[in-house]
């Protein structure tokens, strides 16, 4: 997968502001090469991406290996997003189906 630093943007189809589809507290915002949950941004060091049949999947990683349990537990470690439109993010604690917001 290649591997692209914190700063570089992330795809273009996962920018903007995504919620819960019934849930529109539940929030996450990528701007630029930033993901915002829960009201911090998430404390990557560089992403990886790939895409396969029009799907775009991105995975957020760091380089401090005894840190990576607990950086699973408070970040958002992997998004995709689907040639449906829709945008999944996940980490070791949950896993969400969000759709853009309208606002």
């Amino acid at each position: 997968m290649p591997r692209s630093p914190r700063e570089a943007p992330l795809p273009p189809q996962m920018q903007g502001r995504w919620t819960l589809p019934d849930d529109p507290s539940f929030e996450v915002r990528i701007e630029g090469g930033e993901v915002i949950w829960a009201g911090a941004a998430s404390n990557y060091d560089y992403k990886e991406t790939e895409e396969s049949e029009g799907a775009v999947a991105v995975s957020l990683c760091i380089e401090d290996a005894e840190g990576a349990d607990e950086f699973g537990h408070a970040s958002i470690l992997g998004l995709l997003h689907t040639p449906e439109g829709q945008l999944h993010v996940h980490n070791l604690d949950f896993a969400e189906q969000l759709v853009r917001s309208s606002d």
